[in-house]
């Protein structure tokens, strides 16, 4: 993730962040994909490994890496809440 991706994903977590509550942070820690979007998601990295990725497949797997980084952002800030609660 470059830098500047980073700091867009911070930005736009922190007002969120700063409105969780205990309960709401517990259950954004709690959240992962679905087993259908698991197996999508380890389908698709499969063949990006193999370099057998089509175009829309790609952009596909692009997407869920970056909802995976946007809710990974999510939950550490989750975490924090938790920590000072």
């Amino acid at each position: 993730m470059s830098q500047t991706t980073f700091n867009l994903l911070e930005h736009s977590l922190l007002p969120m962040a700063e409105c969780l509550t205990p309960q709401a942070a517990e259950r954004i820690v709690q959240l992962k994909a679905s087993e259908e979007a698991q197996n999508r998601i380890d389908e698709l990295a499969e063949k990006c490994n193999e370099g057998l990725l089509s175009a829309d497949e790609r952009a596909e797997y692009e997407m869920f890496v970056w909802i995976g980084q946007y809710i990974s952002g999510m939950q550490a800030k989750a975490r924090r809440v938790l920590a000072a609660a």
